[in-house]
């Protein structure tokens, strides 16, 4: 049985961040990250892969290379806390003891959530970035007309803008091989809104009518025939919407006590729902609705003070986004050294902060930054960039999201720079 003064939990974005921070306040700190994969993912570059705007290539680095010097890289499967004993056992039934621990595992995709939902995917014209965005290329390049679906599941979702990104580049793409004509583009959401933060609303409302996209909220998608092509569905709000497609025969009318209806598609791009990972499910560590109970501002487990918790596992009201991790991760480090050396955390607090690169078309994208009270907050550095009203749409912004970005992550985040 090894013994780790700090145990971090996940090989992702948050994990290495916390590891890299941590060593670099103290190389002299004992820090193990249990992390299976072979392969660390630069995901928020794939909605470009899936339009042939980014290398999928570009998006992979080898884990070994992210991993900070001096820290143990356990390539395990954590399977099991027993928390009350500060240990960890993984699949392979090795137990890892620690004085404190980090838990940022990620989240999983749950293909069983939506009927059918298993046997299309990633076949035929059902595609998803989420999973394989150079499909998602191939299936649009491969589109000659007809119905193009986008949509998302009832579940939170990594990165939530990501499954409107794809709609408008499709819909751009379609503009410029004069397929627009043929082809009616849908963004069917079980939200309320097109975006939670008003002024992008208002931006991407009127992205919606430049490319004459069918906006349907409340639609929760239940089921997929992929060999059918045909998507079921449901109504999340009857009393506002009925879920009555307004287009005509085109998209169907095929209502079932008004609360259901089939859509016919040629093609159909969807975030698959979204968990936590089952060893985390099955833990004393999640709230009610299986997430990591964390405080929302401190990101210390709400029962286990040694414990802290960050990343799309968290149980934290604001995106599950990179750009949220980017500002968890200081809180979660400097809490975590004051509360070794003496016996506390600080007054240090993260306020929700994350952002959504929303990609509006080839070479043009908005900025969304917000709090966890839905303040629209731009970060001041972007006028450094001559950009000064972010909730509009920007080459600029684009030039930050291909290229900047990406190298920020690699060249900064993952060595733990403070950025």
């Amino acid at each position: 049985m090894k013994n780790y003064q700090i145990l971090i939990i996940g090989g992702g974005t948050a994990g290495i961040m916390v590891a890299a921070q941590l060593k670099k306040a103290n190389s002299g700190l004992k820090i193990g990250i249990i992390e299976p994969s072979e392969k660390h993912y630069y995901q928020p570059a794939w909605t470009l892969v899936g339009a042939n705007a980014y290398k999928f290539e570009d998006t992979v680095r080898p884990m070994k290379s992210l991993i900070p010097k001096g820290v143990d890289w356990i390539k395990e499967y954590a399977e099991s806390f027993q928390s009350s004993e500060n240990q960890v056992t993984t699949k392979n039934g090795n137990k890892y003891t620690y004085e404190y621990l980090v838990v940022a595992p990620g989240l999983v995709m749950d293909l069983t959530l939506i009927e059918g939902l298993e046997e299309s995917l990633d076949k035929g014209v059902v595609c998803s970035n989420y999973t394989n965005p150079k499909y998602t290329w191939e299936v649009l390049r491969n589109f000659k007309g007809g119905n193009a679906v986008f949509t998302q599941p009832t579940t939170p979702i990594k990165c939530g803008g990501a499954p409107q990104k794809i709609a408008y580049l499709a819909a751009d793409y379609l503009r410029k091989n004069t397929l627009a004509s043929k082809s009616n583009v849908v963004f069917a959401t079980p939200g309320s809104v097109i975006f939670g933060v008003k002024p992008i609303a208002d931006t991407l409302m009127k992205v919606i009518s430049k490319y004459d996209i069918h906006f349907k909220p409340f639609y929760a998608p239940i089921k997929i025939d992929g060999k059918n092509k045909e998507i079921t569905f449901q109504s999340v709000a009857p009393g506002e919407n009925q879920c009555i497609v307004n287009e005509g025969n085109v998209l169907g009318e095929e209502l079932h006590g008004e609360t259901t209806i089939k859509m016919p598609f040629d093609m159909l791009h969807l975030a698959p729902p979204q968990t936590a990972p089952l060893f985390i499910k099955n833990s004393d560590l999640v709230n009610e609705a299986g997430w990591l109970d964390v405080n929302i501002e401190t990101l210390q487990h709400t029962k286990y003070p040694n414990i802290f918790g960050l990343g799309d596992v968290a149980a934290l009201p604001t995106a599950k986004t990179g750009a949220a991790i980017r500002k968890q991760v200081p809180v979660v480090v400097t809490n975590l050294l004051h509360l070794i050396k003496n016996s506390r955390i600080t007054d240090k607090k993260y306020n929700g902060y994350s952002s959504c690169p929303l990609v509006t078309g080839y070479g043009k994208m908005v900025l969304a930054e917000f709090d966890y009270k839905g303040n629209f907050t731009p970060d001041p550095k972007l006028k450094r960039m001559l950009v000064f009203n972010s909730d509009k749409e920007h080459w600029r912004l684009w030039m930050l999201k291909k290229y900047m970005l990406p190298y920020l992550y690699w060249n900064k985040m993952m060595k733990g720079a403070n950025v």
